[in-house]
């Protein structure tokens, strides 16, 4: 896996042990994106659909992406939305209108591996938002490795659980 990062974008990659047609749909329906990221979603999986994620079980206020959109789907290539951050940083990266964006793209390397490219967008390049970036590069590196594992392993690790 790999994470590179300028000052407005993220990008990390991974490949996946896995037929193309199972990573696009871990990505693209809800009860498998459920499996390995959060633990609630609303993926409607077309162009203006839904790409909600509810990080706290049955919280729709606090730790989620609501609201959030598919911006392109290209079946088995590309999926974008927008993205809304975590709480703490909801003053500067979730207003409606500035969110940032995330493009998920699948390339078949053989019939039984996949490479994933995640390329997170929209970061401004202001000192208040360091941390966002930060946050989301290590955020994104384990939103990855957890569906790496979930694909081959049947292990996912949810991303982003609060702290009990």
């Amino acid at each position: 896996m790999t994470t590179t990062t300028n000052d407005k974008t993220i990008t990390n990659e991974v490949t996946v042990q896995a037929p193309l047609d199972l990573v696009w749909y871990a990505w693209t329906i809800s009860e498998r994106v459920s499996e390995w990221f959060a633990p609630e979603t609303v993926i409607e999986a077309q162009d203006g659909g839904a790409y909600e994620l509810y990080f706290i079980p049955g919280n729709k206020t606090e730790m989620n992406t609501k609201g959030c959109k598919i911006i392109n789907l290209v079946d088995g290539e590309e999926l974008r939305f927008t993205w809304k951050g975590p709480d703490q940083f909801e003053s500067i990266m979730n207003n409606e209108n500035e969110l940032t964006a995330v493009t998920v793209r699948f390339e078949s390397v053989t019939t039984n591996s996949t490479k994933v490219v995640v390329e997170h967008t929209g970061f401004k390049d202001h000192d208040n938002w360091k941390e966002a970036i930060e946050g989301h590069q290590m955020a994104w590196a384990g939103v990855l490795s957890s569906l790496k594992s979930a694909l081959e392993k049947g292990e996912g690790n949810l991303c982003c659980q609060p702290i009990k």
